[in-house]
């Protein structure tokens, strides 16, 4: 059903908001199919998608208007961000693929972002929903306050621009680019930051030309806390299955977009339910079913409000609060990330992996090293790590590991070490496969009269830019038949970049002979 509230008014909207209550119809409440087809007699226009989600309860029965903005665009080399590779390497689990069009989707601070890139810009929309604020999950206790509904003001039909109430979107876009510049920690110089690593490390020098642009996130820590609880003894496709139950199931619903709905992040007071850890299991949770409903219990009611960002790196703070400088760096790490690894041990299901990946990837501190088997046999493998009595994997050996990349590659070790992780993930295997080669190229350039010159060009070529841009595998880690050949075509394109460059290379020596 395509209709939309627009150029209405907030009378419109009042009136909406009243049937999607169960008002307005003879004073009484009624049917729940007898208000949908109110609400739909309020809707005759065609300039905006609607979709109608409905919950078991009919008090839920909710419907999320709105449209997605115009792509904006922000300079940005793969180098300095791949987001195929950073959004899929175990860092963040609700990033949702879009292979239709290319793009990467997820709910952060309550908004429904979407991202797409190529090798020169990094893309990036919202989707603006008529409802001005997420609509509660059924699990969680409805707001004391009502449903508000807003005008959204006028779309344009040909480009589809959404203005609210007449004004211009900037300020809603500057709030946009500064989360997504937040999130995804762009005021590091990552290609510098390479440089350095490689520089120090032969072995991380061999695999970073494969992995470029991966970066480390700047998550919330909560989020952070239960998807690594989730992440024991699990892989990232199973991961992310349980993160997509709990929102589901306890997050707040923001937007819906064809038949995909969107949910924010649960807070730790959905998580508090005496029947939360009964459902989490029935969810296929297991274990880890106790351990995210005690940690939700412990957050919300035994710590203070904003305890978990309190052991923020203060060189890294939330967004909107400037940075301040940290403490001086030891191979230990410094002592606020070791006070932070050491309150979150004290959790329900937190080890020290988890509790680094916290760290790391909630709480920014960057010389968090979380050692799981990928990493300890990255450990054995390359830097000769398990010899002698420390075959297995020890507090002492885990502490080694991290004392030894934290010297080697200083206070961004947990950034190289995520590089290493990746590189050694089977999903992107084929990246390592990516060789050099070269291709003979004859250029014939015409000089005086009819004589020509043959010259022979040797152009090297490497897939690495192809691999970068490929879509995701599908869920059963199979590679589909488009992909195969969208690949195909990538390596193609970089092949006739590099043979036109040389051409014109080539091409001016021989005119200026």
């Amino acid at each position: 059903m395509i209709k939309g509230v627009v150029d209405k008014g907030r009378s419109c909207a009042e009136r909406l908001a009243g049937k999607l209550a169960g008002r307005e119809i003879g004073g009484e409440e009624q049917p729940l199919a007898s208000r949908i087809e109110a609400v739909s007699a309020l809707l005759p226009l065609k300039s905006c998608k609607l979709f109608l989600f409905l919950y078991d309860d009919p008090f839920f029965a909710i419907m999320t208007v709105g449209v997605f903005t115009e792509w904006r665009k922000l300079p940005m080399s793969l180098s300095e961000l791949c987001i195929n590779t950073t959004l899929r390497c175990g860092q963040s689990f609700r990033w949702h693929n879009v292979p239709e069009s290319d793009e990467w989707r997820c709910v952060l601070r309550g908004r429904l972002l979407s991202l797409k890139q190529d090798p020169q810009y990094l893309y990036y929309r919202t989707y603006r929903s008529h409802i001005s604020q997420s609509t509660p999950n059924p699990r969680m206790k409805p707001s004391s306050s009502p449903l508000r509904v807003e005008s959204i003001g006028a779309v344009n039909a040909s480009n589809g621009k959404v203005t609210q109430n007449g004004s211009s979107d900037d300020v809603h876009d500057d709030e946009t680019l500064e989360l997504l510049k937040h999130y995804l920690n762009l005021s590091s110089n990552l290609t510098d930051l390479y440089t350095q690593w490689s520089s120090q490390d032969p072995n991380f020098k061999k695999k970073a030309p494969q992995f470029t642009g991966i970066r480390i996130l700047r998550q919330d820590a909560w989020e952070a806390l239960v998807s690594f609880i989730c992440s024991s003894n699990n892989n990232i496709a199973r991961i992310s299955q349980m993160v997509e139950k709990l929102c589901v199931n306890y997050g707040p619903l923001v937007a819906t977009v064809g038949d995909r709905a969107y949910h924010d992040f649960p807070p730790p007071e959905a998580l508090t339910a005496d029947d939360v850890e009964g459902r989490l299991r029935s969810l296929g949770f297991g274990y880890r079913a106790k351990y995210i409903h005690q940690t939700a219990l412990i957050v919300a009611k035994e710590r203070e409000q904003g305890w978990l960002d309190s052991l923020r790196n203060p060189e890294s703070p939330v967004l909107g609060v400037e940075p301040a400088p940290g403490d001086e760096m030891s191979p230990e790490g410094r002592q606020g990330y070791r006070h932070a690894h050491e309150q979150l041990l004290g959790l329900q299901g937190v080890g020290p992996k988890v509790a680094d990946c916290v760290c790391l990837m909630g709480l920014g501190w960057g010389e968090a090293v979380p050692v799981d088997t990928h990493v300890w046999q990255i450990a054995q493998r390359d830097y000769k790590f398990g010899r002698g009595a420390n075959k297995s994997l020890t507090k002492a050996t885990y502490d080694a590991v991290g004392n030894h990349f934290r010297k080697l590659w200083g206070k961004e070790a947990g950034w190289a070490h995520s590089v290493l992780f990746t590189a050694d993930l089977r999903t992107f295997s084929d990246r390592l496969a990516a060789t050099s080669g070269k291709i003979d190229v004859k250029v014939a350039v015409k000089e005086e009269g009819d004589n020509k010159e043959s010259v022979k060009v040797e152009t090297e070529v490497t897939t690495s830019t192809a691999y970068a841009l490929k879509r995701p595998a599908s869920e059963d880690g199979s590679e589909s038949k488009d992909m195969k050949e969208e690949s195909k075509e990538n390596v193609k394109a970089v092949i006739q970049a590099s043979q036109t460059t040389t051409t014109r290379r080539m091409s001016k020596r021989l005119r200026n002979r």
